[in-house]
């Protein structure tokens, strides 16, 4: 479990693919901090770390998660958002996040406007009933506000400070970015999605 605050911005130091997969090395600040089958959070994608070696993190992915996020796509130098699993009594700042992207969507714009940034992304249609105006919703790892909601696009309000601190520094129009809807919002349609 997350909270989509990013605690740091990651460096790829390598992906190499495999066959089952790929083999994603990251370089962080906290990779002493962690031990052997710990999750981190990697873009908003949950994944676990197989082997730690100085300042890396490595991290197997399947097949699977190369299909559905946007990790297949990082090259080496590429920044991260990186967001170690919440412990019970830290603070919720943001909103639950499990690490389990749900679809990839690609950046229609991301323009500064004054000092901050509006970032519109498109919505597939079929999660488009799980989200709602002023709710929550975690791209690329960061929990953020829905500020507009269109009928197959929503557009966010980014601070320097976010824009600084994230993966967001890089991001531009035809990005792709993982997201992950409300975790509630999920669960109340399946408890009444069907009536």
């Amino acid at each position: 479990m997350f909270t989509g605050i990013v605690e740091e911005k990651g460096t790829v130091a390598a992906l190499q693919q495999v066959e089952t997969g790929a083999q994603l090395r990251v370089q962080s600040s906290f990779t002493g901090e962690v031990e052997l089958g710990e999750s981190v959070a990697v873009n908003g994608a949950c994944l676990t770390v197989t082997t730690v070696e100085d300042d890396v993190m490595v991290f197997d992915l399947l097949h699977e998660t190369l299909r559905l996020t946007n990790l297949g796509e990082l090259k080496s130098g590429s920044p991260v958002n990186l967001e170690r699993s919440l412990r019970i009594g830290d603070r919720l700042s943001g909103h639950f996040v499990q690490g389990h992207v749900d679809a990839c969507a690609k950046v229609i714009r991301y323009d500064r406007v004054g000092q901050d940034h509006q970032l519109v992304v498109s919505l597939p249609e079929e999660f488009a009933r799980l989200m709602v105006h002023k709710g929550s919703i975690c791209v690329n790892g960061i929990s953020l506000t829905v500020a507009e909601l269109g009928e197959s696009d929503f557009t966010i309000w980014i601070i320097p400070h976010t824009h600084e601190v994230t993966s967001l520094s890089v991001v531009e129009a035809g990005s792709r970015v993982n997201l992950e809807f409300d975790m509630l919002a999920k669960h109340i349609e399946r408890l009444h999605g069907d009536r």
